[in-house]
């Protein structure tokens, strides 16, 4: 496994060192997963491009947290569903609709849902949804916008959950409270 550094705003390329600062800003911490990325400036711009891209998108800071962590869930990607467990936490997703999407159940909103599930089916499909799975997400209400910003999202956490698969990304210890492994998907009732 390749072993990638945990940069500093002080040994990270210069040319990253922006992107570095203006992350701490947003968040108040530095996280790993940008550390590691910083070793490649375009890389870490281009991520953080893709996001500022995503909050100018028709969804919501929920909907847009959960099409994140469904891409992050679906890829198995331990990092990043802790870190958008902390973002639907933040953006108003209540408990036990979170409990539930950690966990691999259905959502009770209908609507959240089929975007949970039409976002999972992207990834799984590798973009080539089924039609049932297509109809079911616009019989919930989403059109081709929203087709095309679940797309976005996608292709933005591909990166992210790849790096962290390489890297082995380090949880840091402002998420460390919204820790998963893919072992808690298992804990779902089989009636669920």
């Amino acid at each position: 496994m390749p072993t990638f550094t945990l940069h500093t705003p002080e040994t990270a390329p210069p040319a990253s060192r922006d992107a570095m600062a203006a992350v701490t800003r947003k968040f108040g911490f530095l996280p790993n997963l940008i550390r590691e990325m910083a070793e490649a400036p375009a890389t870490v711009k281009g991520y953080l491009g893709l996001g500022e891209l995503l909050e100018q998108t028709s969804l919501s800071p929920v909907e847009q947290q959960l099409v994140l962590a469904s891409v992050s869930l679906a890829n198995t990607c331990e990092y990043c569903v802790a870190a958008h467990t902390a973002g639907l936490r933040q953006a108003g997703l209540p408990a036990e609709e979170l409990d539930a999407f950690r966990q691999g159940r259905p959502l009770a909103d209908p609507k959240l849902e089929a975007l949970r599930a039409f976002t999972v089916e992207v990834v799984e499909t590798r973009g080539r949804p089924a039609r049932d799975a297509l109809g079911a997400f616009r019989t919930a209400g989403h059109g081709n916008r929203q087709i095309l910003e679940v797309i976005l999202a996608v292709g933005m956490k591909t990166i992210s959950n790849y790096v962290n698969h390489l890297a082995d990304t380090p949880l840091d210890r402002e998420l460390r409270a919204f820790a998963w492994t893919a072992g808690d998907r298992l804990q779902a009732s089989p009636a669920s």
